[in-house]
């Protein structure tokens, strides 16, 4: 499976293309997003001078200014915030956080090892760890991209070609373009959800999910319309 069977960079992250090939693994991606953070100089990470007071942050960080920062959060560098995104309060950014344009980290969100692309909306209680999102991929309020298995395997991943490892011991959600998780699902570690595809809410998904179909009660999975 390549990359870009799911997202495609978007021009407000060109920066960083030379570590998010479109023909590679999809979840190589997520091993990338430290080392493509660590390639951005030190001038890049210009502080801004309207942090609110209760926001802390830490580390290098850099906040377009047109991000709209909320009364409080807590925010670890290294971190990107890509243009009108908005924070909202109680987010907790943990590191290793790479953020396209017009997207919204929730409240009471956690975000660690991620990168969201332009359009991602996790608006309400959400944890996304070690997970990519697609273009305008959406979560429910309280939707979790669960990383880590129980037995501390690495996280296998399967696909149209069949099952594989990744070599990751922790590997949340691969979320395609305009993918969507209702309320409350549980995306299983290394769950992938092609693009316009949908986990109905409470739903706790593990595998593959193909394009334009959706997910419902006991991972019955139903083909969806195709918009014209």
């Amino acid at each position: 499976m390549r990359a870009d069977e799911l997202f495609t960079l978007p021009p407000s992250l060109s920066r960083f293309a030379a570590f998010f090939a479109p023909d590679a693994p999809p979840w190589t991606w997520v091993a990338k997003i430290g080392t493509a953070l660590k390639s951005v100089p030190a001038k890049d990470f210009l502080p801004r001078k309207d942090i609110p007071s209760g926001v802390h942050i830490e580390g290098s960080v850099y906040l377009h200014p047109t991000v709209k920062l909320p009364p409080y959060a807590v925010i670890q560098g290294p971190a990107w915030i890509g243009a009108h995104t908005e924070i909202r309060p109680g987010a907790f950014i943990r590191g290793n956080v790479i953020v396209g344009e017009k997207c919204v980290l929730g409240n009471s969100g956690e975000y660690k090892n991620c990168l969201l692309l332009d359009g991602a909306q996790t608006p309400h209680y959400n944890y996304v760890g070690d997970s990519v999102l697609g273009q305008r991929a959406h979560l429910g309020a309280g939707a979790t991209c669960a990383n880590l298995r129980l037995d501390k395997k690495n996280v296998p991943v399967r696909t149209p070609a069949g099952k594989a490892d990744s070599g990751l011991r922790k590997l949340g959600a691969l979320m395609g373009d305009d993918a969507e998780a209702g309320c409350n699902a549980v995306l299983q570690p290394g769950a992938i959800l092609g693009k316009r595809s949908a986990v109905l809410p409470t739903i706790a998904f593990a595998g593959y999910l193909p394009p334009n179909t959706l997910a419902a009660a006991h991972v019955e999975i139903r083909h969806l319309p195709r918009l014209e």
